[in-house]
């Protein structure tokens, strides 16, 4: 018998029938074969490593924020400090009114990443015919607020107007305040019960859970836009990963129909009336189905529905007031922590799914190319979208992301800006 031959059938014959090896063929053929099998156990045990540690290594890679960010985050908080102007009102005093005005359009984005913020910003002004009528609405932490500040401070976008707040900052009357609260218990609890459920002996889900945006309260809080702006009637939402590049002015005047929420689906259609099939994710890729709480009829869910997309959003905000949205969303992201998180895994979009179910309102694709974080698309479809998305690993301001890319939204940062050279952003 060739050495070759050495495989766990050939063990498993040698052992079971001792007769089928001459005795001292055998002798000699055991010590050799399982030397050969012990050896390729430890080189398959270090592949397995290598591939884990892979995966961990390129998680990071596009979770965390690179030296260059938080250099500027850095710099920025310093100046507030000692810079006057760093410090100074946002938006100047002689503005104030139009954060409350609706007949402005009024944009809001929560970050705590300062350059991905001020990308947002300025593309948005530079793709608009009457950046004028914009009011941005940045919500942050506690801990980038200062930085955030002195960076739209320091640097002027009027004629649209730009106000910060870190969450500390606001003023939530009572019963608001109880309504965010809610969400910020539940993180807690979901964050300490999904450690137990889902941390033990799987390390791709604890890997998971490593990820910042999983119990993130910024990641939760566009879910309370009708608390944080009371006296607005409708906003667009966009995300910190995408670069604008067509005037927003038609979204916001685009009519909702009754419904909640405007957004793109992920369904193949030309049409604002899609009937093709999905391109992109269904509802099943995010929920559990064979949970007879999310199959009842009563829901009048269907698990080969075509998911929304995030990114871009319009929301009359009059009308998520009206249907309790939010208590929705809180209802489920509850169930789902007492079954055990049997109903999807951790996440804030699966319970949106659930609570804007027939409320949302689908608008033209070329709104919003989403995946660019994981793919190149192609080029006239790039040209054509009016917001492009990086979702996916490689976020733009990661090495992990395409060089072409890249260029677009480096594009909408001022490269002889003093702060952005010294600390080698771009």
């Amino acid at each position: 018998m060739e050495l070759k031959n050495c495989s766990l059938p050939t063990l498993h014959k040698l052992t079971r029938f001792p007769g089928y090896l001459p005795s001292h063929a055998l002798i000699i053929f055991k010590p050799i074969c399982f030397v050969v099998f012990d050896q390729l156990l430890k080189m398959d045990q270090k592949v397995q490593s290598a591939r884990l540690q892979a995966v961990i290594f390129r998680h990071l890679a596009s979770v965390g924020l690179p030296k260059s960010i938080h250099c500027l985050t850095l710099r920025l908080a310093q100046l507030y400090l000692i810079n006057a102007a760093a410090r100074s009102s946002l938006p100047p005093p002689e503005y104030a009114s139009r954060l409350t005005n609706n007949s402005y359009h009024h944009i809001a984005l929560i970050t705590d990443n300062v350059v991905a913020a001020a990308v947002v910003v300025s593309s948005t002004i530079s793709s608009c015919a009457d950046p004028e009528k914009l009011v941005f609405h940045i919500v942050t932490d506690k801990k980038t607020c200062n930085s955030m500040h002195a960076w739209f401070a320091l640097h002027s976008f009027l004629p649209a107007v730009v106000e910060v707040r870190g969450l500390h900052q606001f003023d939530f009357p009572p019963d608001a305040n109880a309504v965010i609260m809610n969400t910020v218990e539940e993180l807690r609890q979901s964050s300490s019960a999904y450690r137990y459920y889902r941390g033990s002996g799987k390390e791709y889900r604890r890997l998971l859970a490593l990820r910042p945006s999983m119990f993130s309260l910024l990641n939760y809080m566009w879910i309370h836009l009708p608390e944080l702006f009371t006296k607005l009637e409708k906003l667009i939402f966009l995300e910190d990963d995408v670069v604008v590049q067509r005037d927003l002015t038609p979204l916001w005047h685009l009519e909702l129909q009754g419904l909640v929420m405007g957004a793109v689906s992920s369904q193949d259609s030309d049409e604002v009336l899609n009937t093709g099939p999905c391109v992109g994710k269904m509802f099943a890729d995010y929920l559990n189905f064979s949970n007879s709480l999310l199959s009842s009829p009563l829901l009048g869910l269907q698990h080969n529905s075509c998911a929304w997309l995030q990114g871009l959003n319009i929301f009359d905000l009059q009308a998520w007031r009206k249907n309790n949205i939010t208590r929705a969303y809180q209802h489920w992201l509850k169930l789902n922590r007492e079954s055990g998180f049997t109903l999807w895994p951790m996440g804030s979009l699966p319970p949106a799914l659930i609570a804007f179910n027939k409320q949302n309102l689908q608008i033209e694709h070329s709104w919003l190319l989403t995946g660019l974080g994981w793919r190149m698309p192609d080029p006239d479809e790039l040209e054509s979208a009016a917001v492009i998305h990086f979702s996916g690993a490689g976020k733009p301001w990661l090495e992990t992301g395409h060089a072409e890319l890249q260029r677009i939204w480096q594009s909408h940062l001022n490269h002889s800006d003093e702060l952005i050279s010294s600390c080698m952003v771009i």
